[in-house]
């Protein structure tokens, strides 16, 4: 019975220990695999994305999640809705399926800030990004997301923060998929969206 009471305080802090330090570091290098994987499946099939536009809504959920998943890919997940959105019937079904593709792939930024919190250099950009998401939240999330010009950043700091990670994807989700529906619905009716605006 005695063993039992003093094992108890060992396990506690085994466990804390564990959460501590292996589950941040598990929650990284699955964040790195991910970017690697997607970067690797890019350099060996550079045409990957043309292929996928063939599967029609299904292409557009799994290109917008590999170009929400990683920034090193040299391709914009705007100019590929905007052809989808012009050569779909729906431009609102591709606004949605992308949207719900790019809340998933912008996870990987998350679960890389949730994980590593002291990797990131702290820039201006960060540090100015970093004082929108503590002042204003998931809104900041949204916000950030309808214009993704630093977004990245931005699930980098939020997942550092710990915020819900329900939050982060839900804000995720309803700012990209107002920018697709918006650049599909413009691509639909033949309108060339500014290239500012194709980050």
């Amino acid at each position: 019975m005695g063993e039992t009471k003093q094992s108890r305080p060992v396990i506690k802090r085994l466990t804390g220990w564990i959460r501590k330090h292996y589950l941040p570091l598990v929650g990284l290098l699955a964040t790195l695999a991910i970017i690697a994987i997607v970067s690797i499946i890019y350099i060996k099939n550079p045409n990957i994305f043309k292929q996928l536009e063939a599967y029609g809504y299904g292409g557009v959920f799994v290109i917008s999640v590999f170009l929400n998943a990683t920034i090193i890919l040299p391709v914009s997940n705007m100019t590929i809705i905007m052809a989808m959105g012009a050569t779909l019937p729906s431009p609102l079904i591709v606004g949605l399926v992308g949207g719900i593709g790019a809340g998933i792939g912008e996870l990987t930024g998350y679960l890389g800030g949730r994980s590593g919190r002291g990797v990131l250099s702290k820039t201006n950009m960060y540090n100015r990004v970093e004082k929108w998401v503590k002042r204003w939240g998931w809104i900041a999330i949204f916000v950030l997301s309808i214009f993704p010009f630093f977004f990245d950043i931005a699930g980098i700091i939020a997942g550092a923060m710990r915020m819900p990670v329900w939050k982060f994807f839900l804000a995720c989700w309803l700012g990209r998929t107002i920018t697709y529906v918006t650049v599909a619905y413009l691509a639909s009716l033949g309108i060339k969206v500014l290239p500012w605006l194709s980050g």
